[in-house]
This record gives C-alpha cells, structure tokens and sequence, in this order.
C-alpha cells in the first residue's frame, strides 16, 4: 500500500473515530439540556440509524465512479434533498410510506453500487434528492419539541454531509481494489434494504 492510499483510509478512520466518540460522549446522562437547543439532536439524528448511516454513506460511496460533474454535486444534492424533505415535514405537508422509502433508498444504492451504475447526472442527482427527501421528512418529523429549527437543521446538514464524505473516503480507497470487492459490498447494502423494506 503505498503513500496516497494510506492517507484516504487514515482521514477516513479519523473521521469514524472522532463520529463515534462525539456520539458516546453525548449519550452520557447530564447532557439532555444541551440537546434541547437543536444542533446537537440534529447532529446525533442521522448518525443512530443504520438506514440513514447506510444510504447516506452508501451514496457518497457511489458517487465516486460518476462522472465528474455528478461526483462534485452528489454534495450538495444529499443536503439540498434533505433540507427539502424536512421543510415538508415542517409545513405539515403529509406524505405516506416515509419508512418504505427509505428503505428502498437503501436498497436502490446498494444495487447502484452492485451493478458499478454510471448515471447521468440529471438521472443521478434527482434519484439522489428523491432518496435523501425521505430521509430529511423523517429527520423534520422527529424533531425535539422546543428545539430551534435552524439549529437542528445545521445539526442534520453537518451529520450528513460527514457521513456522505466517509462514504466518498471509502469509495475512492477502493477505486483502485477488484471490482468483486465493491460489488460485493453493495450486494450486501441491497440485501439490508431489503431486510429493511421487509420489516
């Protein structure tokens, strides 16, 4: 493994590392009042389940093999889907079957990863927005009352632009592995959105 390897798979398990530390950190009693404001439970939202870490993950993964247009937009078309998919939520706009979709987001990525899909970024970006809609509803949902919505959106929107950037770490650690390797783990992504689609 040479030097520019080894640098991609360092930043990506410090980042990881430093996710999960913030997360244990905060799970600790005594920190429920610093929650309350917003940016912390936003923050936190996205990283404790493993349909929003897996899509949103799975996605930036993906993303890597595009062209480059769609790789340097997948970005901003996670967040700009999120953010739309919570302002619904926030006008009470009723939308069905908010969890199905999310799971057949997962599923979807899983198979893109699998097939080494290359979409064209107006296909690309839009099925990338309609994915991260589902997930922004349930994160606009499930919302803390009394929590500041800019906060909590600021919250979500860094959480996921995180998880989105581990996930690009990771795809482009593995641009130069056999390609079973990547299709293998996108089968496995396909698989859990199916277990979750199913439950």
């Amino acid at each position: 493994m040479n030097k520019m390897t080894k640098l991609p798979v360092a930043k990506l398990l410090m980042t990881i590392g430093l996710m999960l530390t913030a997360t244990l950190a905060i799970a600790h009693p005594g920190h429920g009042e610093h929650v309350s404001n917003g940016f912390l439970s936003g923050l936190l939202h996205p990283l404790m389940g493993l349909d929003h870490l897996l899509a949103m993950g799975a996605i930036g993964f993906w993303s890597i093999r595009q062209n480059t247009t769609m790789k340097r937009g997948t970005p901003l078309f996670v967040v700009g889907g999120m953010i739309a998919g919570a302002g619904l939520a926030w006008a009470g706009v009723s939308l069905a079957g908010i969890e199905t979709g999310i799971a057949m987001s997962v599923l979807l990525v899983g198979v893109l990863i699998a097939t080494l899909a290359k979409l064209p970024t107006a296909v690309g970006g839009t099925l990338v927005a309609l994915f991260m809609v589902a997930h922004g509803y349930a994160h606009g949902t499930e919302m803390t009352q009394g929590s500041s919505l800019l906060l909590y959106m600021a919250g979500f929107v860094v959480a996921t632009l995180a998880i989105t950037f581990v996930g690009r770490g990771l795809g482009t650690a593995m641009l130069k592995a056999d390609n079973r390797i990547t299709r293998a783990l996108g089968g496995v992504v396909a698989i859990i959105g199916g277990v979750l689609a199913a439950g």
